[in-house]
């Protein structure tokens, strides 16, 4: 549906990543998916997207990973530049998935909140997990 865009910031690794890219696609859309652990990420482009999702680089950092790579990420008094830039070396320590359409971004934890982000959705949805999301 190239007139609503949907891209999704992806880790294939990752299953609420999965899931979300699936019911985005359960309700007829093509999206753009952005496997960000192969292309990375530029310091424009998550400032860019933390903005329109309403976060901060600490709101979206992925605090096990941040944990594992570099506990001082996690030390409240860290600034956000210095995650931000963690972050650009490391793109395992964004939160994910992120989604962008044109009714703006979203870190789409848990999965249905992407529901939101699109014009339409199917009635209903099994994870993989097998739970099943009724929205009709």
């Amino acid at each position: 549906m190239s007139d609503f865009p949907v891209t999704v910031f992806h880790n294939p690794a990752c299953g609420t990543s999965r899931n979300v890219l699936a019911m985005i696609e359960a309700a007829g859309y093509r999206p753009e998916v952005v496997e960000y652990m192969q292309a990375g990420w530029t310091a424009d482009q998550l400032r860019a997207l933390f903005a329109e999702a309403g976060l901060t680089p600490r709101d979206a950092l992925r605090g096990k990973e941040a944990a594992a790579i570099d506990p001082a990420l996690t030390d409240p008094a860290t600034p956000d530049e210095a995650i931000l830039e963690a972050m650009l070396a490391h793109p395992v320590l964004v939160n994910r998935p992120i989604v962008r359409t044109p009714r703006g971004a979203a870190m789409c934890r848990p999965s249905e909140k992407v529901f939101d982000l699109l014009d339409h959705r199917p009635e209903r949805f099994v994870k993989e997990d097998g739970e099943v999301v009724e929205l009709g």
